[in-house]
This record gives structure tokens, sequence and C-alpha cells, in this order.
């Protein structure tokens, strides 16, 4: 692991053992973090170059503050070793280019680290979909949000938040929840975004990076998405919804989207509403690093840096407009 804060230590790393993987070694220069490594017998390093010279790395994850992906991707790339990079690509676009161009010229199997595909309730809403479950989609509609305010620390003890950091971080709230949705859309409909707006609040918390935000777009097929995600939504809020709208039913999430296994999923058609099943003890980081490991062995896998560039590429043209409206 290339960072190991709180995402990393507290759900990646449990979700790689349940995968059955072994989190070796850990690139992060902080005393803390690395104390904390090495409590857990794993071996800890300042940088992730030496730490892929060590020998003990087959595969990597990146989960540093967002302008820091850069420099652990490119190392994993010289190395030959596959990445798994936290999403978003990077704080910039410059950088996320810069990744895309590695990846390609070194043939190092990258994934973007969007979890939200691999929760099994949107497994079970895709396959629905693509069975017809609710004929031709309409409309995806989410709303994705929780509570992060200038002093926040993931673990309590006033370290920087840099999420709230607009050079770590190459935004706020939007950059940091809504390319989760915009990707999972794309996935449950099975095409692409070709158009994306977005309106950005700087409303409650005071950061000079926005805490809230709408995007619409659609595909070139015509289907709709609208998404709001914040910073400035209590936890104990109803927070976290996922809609799929056809042409025959209604596919509804709840508490889905987030790093924990379970939610609910139901599926609308006329008066009639029944219950999906799925593995609601499976979180969706421990599916995405099964997959990842699955993938990194020879075997057919979603992961794609081109797509995942592309979608880069349309966020950052509509995220650059709204800041210019902010």
């Amino acid at each position: 692991m290339a960072g190991f804060g709180w995402v990393a230590r507290d759900y990646m790393a449990p979700a790689i053992e349940a995968a059955g993987g072994r989190v070796a070694a850990i690139a992060d220069p902080s005393p803390l973090a690395q104390a904390s490594a090495e409590s857990a017998s794993i071996f800890a390093f300042d940088d992730t170059a030496a730490m892929l010279a060590s020998g003990e790395v087959d595969l990597l994850y990146v989960a540093t503050p967002n302008n820091a992906h850069l420099g652990p991707v490119l190392a994993a790339c010289r190395a030959g070793v596959p990445v798994l990079c936290e999403k978003p690509i990077a704080a910039t676009l410059a950088d996320a280019e810069a990744i895309g161009r590695a990846v390609a010229d070194s043939g190092v199997l990258y994934g973007t680290a969007f979890d939200q595909r691999h929760h099994p309730a949107h497994r079970a809403m895709c396959d629905l979909i693509a069975d017809g479950a609710i004929g031709r989609p309409i409309a995806v509609r989410i709303v994705y949000a929780c509570w992060v305010d200038p002093l926040w620390s993931a673990d309590g003890g006033g370290a920087p938040n840099w999420r709230a950091d607009p050079q770590a971080a190459g935004g706020g709230a939007v950059i940091d929840l809504a390319l989760h949705g915009l990707d999972l859309a794309q996935m449950l409909v099975a095409e692409p975004l070709d158009r994306l707006h977005i309106d950005l609040q700087r409303r409650i918390h005071d950061y000079p990076v926005d805490d809230g935000g709408v995007l619409s777009g659609r595909t070139a097929s015509g289907v709709l998405l609208t998404s709001h995600v914040a910073y400035n939504c209590r936890e104990q809020l109803p927070r976290r919804r996922l809609e799929v709208l056809g042409e025959h039913g209604l596919l509804t999430a709840i508490d889905t989207m987030g790093q924990t296994p379970g939610g609910t999923v139901t599926l609308a058609r006329g008066n009639e509403q029944e219950d999906v099943a799925f593995d609601r003890d499976l979180s969706p980081f421990a599916a995405q690093a099964a997959a990842f490991q699955r993938a990194a062995g020879g075997e057919p896998h979603d992961f794609s840096a081109e797509r995942d560039l592309e979608l880069m590429r349309l966020f950052d043209r509509a995220y650059q407009e709204a800041l210019r409206c902010l």
C-alpha cells in the first residue's frame, strides 16, 4: 500500500485479507502510519520505490492524497507491478493524463478504485437491468452525502483534513464523491456519459472548496443522470440513495453507496414490489480486492484505464466550468 490512512488501514487492509491476500508492506512517511503498520507485522517504508524494490510486493494499492497518486503509479509501472489507485485518478487532469500514458506504455494492469461498481447490490442491479427487468433505462438518480467539517480528522487526532485542501484533493465534495456515481451509472446502463454539467456550492463549511454539488448529464442514447453529493449533510439524515428508472420498472438501492456492506435493493413494477437478493455481508472493498487479484492472475475483468481517463476528462471539463461560476 502507498499511503496508510484510515481508508487503507480500516477498510482496504481487512478487505485484502478477506479476499485471500496479505498486506505485506506500506509506503508512508508518517511515523504514526509506520508504527500502525509495524504493530500489525507489516513492513514500513518511507517511499513507494523503495518498497517495490524490496521484492515484497506483487500488487500495489495507492491511497495517498489525490495530488500524490502520480509518483506511486509511475513507480509501479516502472516495476511492472499491477496497481489499483484510489479515485479520482489524480487531483489534476494533467497528472491523470500522465498516469494514462505510463499505464499504456508499460502495459501494467491498472484499475481505479471505484469500489461502488463492485458492491454486490450494484452488481445485482446491473444484472437485472441487463436482463430487461425494468425495460430500457430512462434515468439514474443518486444522492450520496455525508458530513465533513473543516476540523474533521479520520483518527480524531487533529491531522489536517486534506479533503478540504484544493491542492491536495483537487476540489471538495464533488471530486471526492461524485465520480463514484458517474462510474456506477455508466456500469448500470452499459454506456458512457457523453455530456455533463455541474453546479457547486460552498454553503455551510468554511473551507476553500465546494461542500456540495449537483451534477446532471446524459448518455449518447439519452439516459439521464442526476446526482447530489455533499459534505454538508448530517450523518443522522437519510443520505444514500440510488435509483434506476426504466420504462417498465424502478430499481431503488438504499444505504448501499459507501464503504460498508449491506443496504437494501427493491424492484418495483406496476403495483408489485419485491426485494432483490444479494450478499449483504460482502463489502465493496473486499469484492474489489478479490476482483483485482483475479485480474492480476489473468482472469477476465472490467478494470479499464482508458474508460476511467475518458470519464476524468468529461468530469474535469464540467468541474472547471463550475468553479468559474462558484
